[in-house]
């Protein structure tokens, strides 16, 4: 069984497009692995001439004809580059080939690639990034999404890899869900500055944190989608609150640079419940938001 997994394994060529420290990271991964590999990049610098030294491989600087033997790509370049990729595989590769996208293109840019790919008969991936590389190097977690993706995770697994496939995804599905989960982490990170600045500053941080507790006990789920379906029915009385909460940090010397973003949004679903009239009295999670997504964007 051992030997025909590793025929499997030396049978089996990987091309990796773009060797900065993702690319690297992966060929590093695979190469020890036993995977047989391909290196390409257009300016390669000198971490990646010698890993191709280093295991007596030719660096490619451009995408050819070497490409048609290859079974899988992992296309390891920026963002703006990640379409151009794309078309050079296809035009260079051979169908059936599977295109692993692992760059930041935006949704829209990797649909489009999957449909560029799906009409030459190469199958497709995406593939997000949900960690620090530098710290976890090939076991930071990876989404899949698109035709192969288990397959994906499978051939990463053989080199300790570690990838969550979005079951029924397709491609696009998993760059759209890290940007999404980044708006959360993000805007969190940006409140969680401000609030513990300003309970530090009043001397009530450590008090702070029991007041918290009962937030900390709920579901993340069930926490969100309350505040979703209470929004629609409270948001005029809690727009004053978060007017005081303001207010409040500003006379304390912390001025808020977050609250104003939350003041502007109630004010504008204060405007749809103007205009449009409230939503049901005790609304589901669906459709509060089926309510908000009626309402017109407002800069």
């Amino acid at each position: 069984m051992a030997n025909r997994i590793a025929d499997w394994r030396k049978n089996m060529k990987i091309a990796i497009i773009g060797l900065g420290e993702v690319g690297r990271c992966y060929a590093k991964a695979l190469h020890a692995g036993g995977y047989e590999l391909n290196l390409c990049d257009a300016r390669p610098a000198p971490a990646a001439i010698a890993l191709g030294t280093a295991w007596d491989l030719p660096v490619q600087t451009s995408v050819g004809d070497w490409l048609a033997d290859c079974d899988w790509v992992l296309s390891c370049v920026t963002g703006a580059h990640a379409l151009g990729v794309v078309e050079q595989c296809l035009a260079h590769g051979r169908p059936g080939t599977t295109i692993c996208d692992m760059t930041t293109a935006s949704p829209d840019a990797k649909r489009t690639a999957a449909r560029q790919a799906q009409g030459r008969s190469f199958r497709y991936l995406d593939v997000a990034i949900m960690g620090a590389i530098s710290l976890s190097l090939e076991k930071t977690p990876l989404l899949a999404s698109g035709e192969g993706a288990t397959e994906f995770a499978e051939l990463l697994a053989r080199a300790n890899g570690k990838v969550r496939v979005i079951d029924g995804g397709s491609a696009g599905d998993a760059i759209a869900l890290k940007i999404l989960r980044s708006v959360f982490t993000k805007g969190m990170e940006a409140l969680s500055v401000e609030l513990l600045m300003a309970a530090e500053a009043q001397g009530v941080r450590e008090k702070l944190y029991a007041q918290l507790r009962d937030i900390d006990e709920t579901p993340l789920r069930t926490f969100i989608d309350m505040l979703v379906r209470t929004h629609v029915i409270h948001a005029r009385r809690r727009a004053h609150e978060v007017q005081d909460a303001a207010a409040e940090l500003a006379r304390h010397g912390q001025p808020s640079v977050v609250l104003p973003g939350v003041q502007q949004r109630f004010a504008q679903t204060i405007q749809g419940l103007e205009h449009q009239g409230p939503v049901q009295a005790e609304p589901t999670i669906d459709e509060a938001l089926e309510w908000l997504l009626r309402q017109p964007a407002r800069a």
